[in-house]
């Protein structure tokens, strides 16, 4: 008994001490963090709602006779990931990428609610105050799963597409889903790495040398702003999924699903599933692509858009 006892307290021990050192990492004070407004460019616009500013930009011209979409990113990403798609379609469309709160050059505050819900019904509002009417919501990964909510929550939405989205399954990584303390605020000093930014980046993708060193750039912007560390773990302790799944019935707007058929983290047979829970929504598959599709087939995504377009 004595044995099992001093085996006991070791391993507590040990636990105890790795939950100290983990957490001392944490919190361990990293690079400074800069304004916002230090970081944006002439081409970032700003929009306020509810007391918090998102940044977007916009494509092409505004006009009642052409459609309006709303482009809304991924998880740890930003508007930079429509770098490609957003300029070939500003042909046709009056097209704006935002970040969303928590995100990019949007403000990241603690007591924000960061679920699809919420995030959805700010989105609703900041395209309004944009001046968006009858808006069709873009969106990839995470983004695809808050896009699905705005289309369904707002009552003038026009259309929904969906690219690779998170809606049966997330991809987010597995510690993300952990919220015992010290991990959130050990997964918001992660993706404020750099290399583990890279590095995670790179594995979405067929061709990681799409991921370059200007990408990283852009999308390491987030966790430079003022605020990111205590709203990304605030953000981090705030994950939930499933709801969409339950929500894809409700889905009443015309829907495209452009799919990246190489992506690591959903099967093929994903994309199915999903356009069976959609009424009436039409699947685009594109082989040579993964999870980010719109990047690397952008042209492709872009004309499928257009050409769906015609009939929404």
């Amino acid at each position: 008994m004595k044995i099992l006892k001093r085996i006991a307290l070791s391993l507590i021990s040990l636990v105890v001490l790795l939950w100290v050192g983990l957490t001392a990492w944490a919190y361990w004070p990293g690079e400074p963090e800069v304004p916002i407004a230090s970081l944006a460019t002439a081409d970032d616009k700003f929009v306020e709602v509810n007391g918090v500013r998102l940044r977007y930009r916009e494509w092409g011209s505004a006009d009642d006779s052409r459609p309006s979409l709303l482009l809304i990113h991924g998880f740890g990403n930003s508007l930079q990931s429509f770098r490609e798609l957003a300029p070939r379609l500003a042909s046709c469309c009056h097209v704006v990428a935002i970040d969303m709160a928590g995100y990019g050059l949007s403000e990241k505050p603690v007591d924000f609610d960061y679920h699809n819900g919420p995030q959805a019904q700010v989105l609703i509002a900041a395209a309004k105050k944009i001046g968006l009417r009858r808006v069709i919501y873009v969106g990839h990964s995470l983004g695809g799963a808050v896009a699905l909510q705005a289309a369904v929550k707002d009552i003038d939405a026009r259309g929904l597409v969906l690219l690779n989205p998170g809606i049966i399954r997330t991809g987010v990584p597995k510690i993300v889903q952990v919220t015992l303390p010290p991990l959130p605020r050990m997964s918001a000093k992660m993706f404020g790495s750099r290399e583990f930014r890279g590095n995670f980046l790179r594995q979405s993708y067929v061709n990681p040398d799409i991921v370059t060193e200007s990408v990283i750039d852009d999308v390491m912007l987030g966790a430079r702003t003022e605020g990111y560390m205590a709203g990304m773990t605030s953000l981090m302790t705030q994950y939930r999924e499933g709801e969409e799944i339950i929500l894809a019935k409700q889905v009443k707007v015309p829907t495209l699903i452009p799919w990246g058929d190489q992506d690591k983290n959903k099967p093929r047979k994903e994309a199915d599933e999903l356009q069976s829970m959609i009424s009436g929504s039409k699947l685009v598959r594109f082989q040579n692509a993964g999870h980010y599709v719109h990047e690397e087939a952008a042209e492709g995504v872009a004309n499928a858009i257009k050409e769906w377009l015609t009939g929404v």
